[in-house]
């Protein structure tokens, strides 16, 4: 239950929405809660029928760095609930809405089962399964143009074991997209701020021409979230070329 609190002066109103404490809802749910009705992005989402605030981040993303081009092939792991498939299929033009422009492929992979979304295909995969980059390759038709990542682990509670626990899952994704990127491709993937990631930077930096870290206006001011956009795949190096060089 909502309510929308008075403010003194000519009867004017404070639009932010206070949200009751239910009883059995803890403190913590309660200010989610309130943050989610007061968000302008989730207001925007509902409005112009994207799944989650998160669609906004890749569009933001994108209009900086413009990795989703018509015609590419893109891969969204962990893509549940949707939002940034969605974004995608419009802007590789996965429906062939634009009829002067090529045709791309939008591939959404997650553990959970996922409503389906017109123009990209979903399919139910653990992308650390030893054949998922077989599969993918074989349902995108060759090899991806952006292999991209909103995936989070599950929250500890400790910030620490969280940070890790993200990277670990970051790194894992960028292994995969090792696999499955087209040279000169692009990966994008959360991370959170910490330290730990500077490893990671390090591989980022040695098998792409350009690596950013960014935080979009979507994200939340106070989220310790981020973005890395890693364009222009070298290309997987040979193993034993990458020890020589050790």
């Amino acid at each position: 239950m909502s309510e929308q609190k008075k403010t003194s002066g000519r009867g004017q109103r404070d639009l932010r929405v206070r949200v009751k404490t239910a009883k059995g809802r803890k403190l913590s749910s309660t200010l989610w809660l309130e943050r989610q009705l007061n968000d302008p992005y989730v207001q925007r989402a509902k409005k112009e029928g994207y799944r989650g605030r998160a669609a906004y981040k890749i569009s933001e993303l994108d209009d900086k760095y413009g990795f989703l081009k018509p015609g590419a092939r893109v891969v969204d792991l962990g893509c549940a609930p949707g939002g940034w498939c969605q974004i995608a299929v419009a802007r590789v033009n996965a429906l062939g809405e634009k009829k002067n422009k090529p045709i791309g492929t939008v591939l959404g992979v997650d553990l959970q089962e996922v409503e389906p979304i017109s123009g990209a295909q979903i399919h139910q995969l653990d992308f650390l399964s030893e054949e998922a980059d077989a599969l993918v390759k074989g349902w995108l038709g060759g090899n991806a143009d952006v292999v991209m990542s909103d995936m989070a682990a599950a929250a500890s509670g400790h910030k620490g074991t969280d940070h890790l626990r993200i990277i670990a899952l970051v790194e894992a994704a960028l292994d995969f997209a090792f696999d499955v990127l087209d040279e000169g491709g692009t990966f994008v993937a959360k991370v959170l701020a910490g330290g730990a990631e500077i490893g990671m930077q390090t591989l980022l930096k040695k098998h792409f021409q350009k690596v950013a870290n960014v935080k979009p206006p979507a994200s939340r001011a106070d989220s310790s979230e981020k973005f890395v956009v890693a364009m222009g795949f070298k290309g997987r190096q040979d193993p034993q070329a990458e020890d020589h060089e050790e």
